[in-house]
């Protein structure tokens, strides 16, 4: 489906490589090699080292959000989500350097650190005005109260950006919407955030209401072949389902459905992938019941084989990596449906 990749000028080159940390594994494998086992886990563990760098950044002071550690989540977000979606393009690779070049600076306490967001894999620049909004929040007052929002805002117009060069309009807009409700945000707490001198009393005048705007975003819960139960799940698409479920119950969010889907890879007959997608339905919703979710809300549906994300018919040369191959087709596409 996707990938692509920024190049880092001389002087953060030298950065990364002074760095004693540089030399955790940061680069994933070429999309084509993604086939098998051993290449899928070392790529799960690139990310899950990279993670660590960012927790070990936090547990050395610096706040969840501040602008350069949260963009570098960020940015390590958006590559997993694409890389679980078997993006085949440069995208997961260069969201992911992107993210190693901040972790990179603040571990050498570099100054001052970069406030560029760069368009990785040549995405289109979407909504100039929500970039406009964020850059101008730079210098804004509040903005210290804000940035992880900021920040998050810009990588995900990368992210539409990507998408809608690669896949049109249909599949940017969720994070077009993402951005627009994380500047909304930013609004909203940076007036609770910066102390203003007392007003005069007025005459109170009735707020504006405004319809309210619908929501929705999607995560993937990806199994193990032939296999439904939760700890076949992987563990990266169950943190991904995590943080989707947060961002529905944040403040000012009214989730109004989930929908679970479930399917089943080309391999056993369609009866059987029919039973074991179903299966893999019950996990996940139950996953959901077991963090709070009310069981009015979930829907659920079952597709067992008749949709392949993935084909997977090159020549493989053991079958663990032909089903490794098929890993995307194995998952229960999870879909929110809010309202703000």
């Amino acid at each position: 489906m996707k990938l692509h990749r920024t190049p880092l000028n001389l002087a953060l080159c030298t950065l990364l490589a002074a760095s004693p940390l540089a030399a955790l594994a940061q680069t994933l494998n070429p999309a084509a090699q993604r086939i098998s086992d051993t290449a899928i886990h070392a790529d799960y563990q690139t990310y899950e080292a990279t993670q660590g760098r960012i927790k070990a950044l936090n547990d050395g002071g610096r706040r969840v959000r501040d602008y350069h550690l949260s963009k570098a989540q960020c940015w390590l977000d958006v590559s997993f989500h694409e890389y679980t979606r078997n993006d085949r393009s440069a995208f997961p690779q260069e969201a992911l350097d992107q993210s190693v070049r901040l972790i990179a600076l603040m571990e050498k306490k570099a100054s001052p650190l970069p406030m560029d967001t760069p368009l990785v894999n040549g995405a289109d620049k979407l909504r100039p005005d929500l970039w406009d909004a964020a850059e101008q929040w730079k210098t804004r007052e509040g903005f210290q109260c804000v940035a992880q929002r900021v920040s998050c805002a810009e990588v995900e117009l990368v992210h539409a950006g990507n998408e809608h060069k690669q896949q049109a309009w249909r599949h940017a807009k969720p994070y077009v919407q993402i951005a627009e409700d994380l500047l909304a945000q930013a609004e909203q707490e940076a007036q609770a955030c910066v102390t203003k001198p007392a007003a005069p009393v007025v005459a109170a005048v009735p707020p504006v209401v405004r319809p309210p705007q619908a929501v929705e975003f999607q995560a993937n819960v990806l199994f193990n072949h032939d296999r439904h139960q939760r700890s076949e799940a992987r563990k990266m698409t169950l943190d991904r389902l995590d943080q989707a479920l947060a961002r529905a119950r944040e403040s000012g969010t009214r989730l109004q459905q989930i929908q679970l889907i479930g399917h089943a890879d080309r391999t056993g007959n369609a009866a059987y992938n029919q039973a074991l997608s179903s299966r893999r339905v019950q996990t996940v919703k139950q996953y959901l019941l077991d963090a709070g979710v009310d069981a009015a809300l979930i829907h659920t549906a079952v597709k067992g084989d008749t949709v392949q994300v993935l084909a997977c018919k090159d020549k493989f040369k053991t079958r663990a990596e032909e089903l490794e191959c098929l890993l995307p087709n194995r998952r229960v596409e999870v879909n929110f449906v809010a309202e703000k």
